[in-house]
């Protein structure tokens, strides 16, 4: 029987606890990027995904995600680990128990349906995404996890996601996009300029996401050794380089660089570096993060070209950049720096792992954009999926949750007096 390893344990608890971050991270990172009267349904969306995933998880998901192969390799086998009950027991020759795996997969199962919600901001009721989540993670997520990292028939064809391409970028920019079909555009676009209410919390959830990816891509070897540092730093130096990319794109193209396209070319970064980041070298790394941040911000656009409302371009930074990361592989893939994967074209191995590669990329997107566009018409014609026009207009806040992120309405006092009032009546006073 394999012994318990008390490093890799300690090691997968606190990448857990890091990706974990990562909701709450993505939540400030979209939150900020909405009109204020919607910031509180966008970080709700986000927040539920937390309840309804991990629940999901251990009932049955991380079965049929990680559960012994079913259907030639579609999905795992539901009673594998129902319930959990094999939580004891040790992951492999990992030394980790089951149960810390399976909670770090929690946190992936999360975070992929939670990236969907930058697609449909603004105009989605709350009920109905309830509903979606729950369907969605178990007919896309858990079985294309299963077809990658669960040992299913990608993962037979050898196709490589070190942390999460396919199984969460390109699966989650997919489902946002066939969502948004459905849904339709928001009123006004893409005549109004629907522009971010707080960039400082778009700011402060990049750098949370930055800091909680380190667990989600060196995590993924599942130990504390060598190509997990392979992993921290590729996350590093490639988030970087993308962040620089994207704002050089944008001051040629727009004779400025933002502190919005800083933050969306950090994302794009850590969005391409994830498939690859146990696979290539640094250097390479570097290169990928300049390319995944100029290909990404001059893929911003296609969306007024084709006219469909992603509007947090979720598409250009989630689907484009794990694209890139995807096949990467298959250009800079070095088995010097993990035996476990192949030499992509660069590196001598010519076009194989590119095919298969391909093959990744091609089932995943098709799969996930004709399953998520059915279960979003079969809740839209149900429930109805959009809220009403005036809703929409008012803010999705305080009718969908009678909240408000903002209290402009009621005046600070001290002492019962208006502080307003009071230095009113002062500025009189010395006048």
């Amino acid at each position: 029987m394999p012994k318990l390893d008390a490093g890799n344990t300690a090691w997968m608890i606190a990448a857990t606890a890091l990706v974990l971050l990562m909701t709450p991270g993505l939540a400030l990172f979209y939150g900020g990027m909405v009109r204020a009267k919607n910031v509180l349904a966008m970080l709700m969306q986000n927040f539920v995904c937390m309840g309804i995933v991990s629940v999901l998880w251990v009932v049955d998901l991380f079965s049929l995600a990680f559960g012994k192969d079913k259907f030639g390799g579609f999905v795992g086998s539901a009673a594998t680990y129902v319930g959990l009950h094999h939580g004891a027991d040790i992951w492999g020759s990992t030394g980790v128990p089951t149960s810390v795996i399976a909670t770090f997969q929690i946190t992936f199962a999360i975070i992929t349906a939670a990236l969907i919600t930058g697609a449909t901001a603004d105009r989605i009721k709350f009920a109905p995404f309830v509903v979606f989540v729950t369907a969605w993670s178990i007919l896309v997520y858990a079985p294309i996890a299963h077809w990658v990292w669960g040992g299913g028939w990608l993962a037979q064809h050898h196709v490589e996601d070190f942390a999460g391409g396919t199984v969460v970028h390109i699966n989650a920019g997919v489902a946002g996009l066939a969502l948004t079909l459905v849904l339709g555009k928001r009123v006004g676009w893409p005549k109004e300029r629907m522009r971010p209410h707080n960039v400082p919390f778009v700011l402060l959830g990049a750098g949370l996401l930055w800091f909680g990816w380190i667990g989600f891509n060196a995590g993924s070897e599942l130990a504390a050794d060598a190509t997990a540092g392979y992993a921290l730093i590729n996350s590093v130096v490639a988030t970087a380089a993308a962040m620089l990319g994207w704002l050089v794109v944008e001051k040629v193209r727009d004779g400025h660089s933002t502190t919005l396209g800083a933050a969306s070319g950090l994302v794009a970064g850590l969005v391409a570096i994830t498939p690859a980041c146990g696979f290539i070298s640094p250097v390479s790394a570097i290169w990928l993060g300049l390319a995944a941040g100029a290909i990404c911000a001059m893929c911003v656009g296609i969306k007024f070209k084709f006219g469909f409302d992603d509007s947090l371009d979720v598409f250009a930074v989630h689907l484009v950049g794990g694209i890139v990361g995807a096949l990467s592989i298959g250009l800079l893939g070095d088995s010097a720096i993990n035996s476990a994967g192949s030499d992509g074209l660069f590196n001598g191995g010519g076009l194989t792992q590119l095919g298969r590669q391909f093959l990744g990329v091609g089932s995943v997107i098709g799969y996930t954009f004709v399953v998520t566009f059915i279960i979003a018409k079969v809740i839209d014609k149900v429930m109805g999926l959009r809220v009403s026009r005036d809703v929409e207009l008012e803010g999705l806040d305080i009718n969908l949750h009678a909240e408000s992120a903002y209290d402009y309405g009621t005046p600070a006092t001290h002492g019962g007096v208006s502080i307003a009032a009071s230095t009113a009546s002062a500025q009189k006073v010395d006048a």
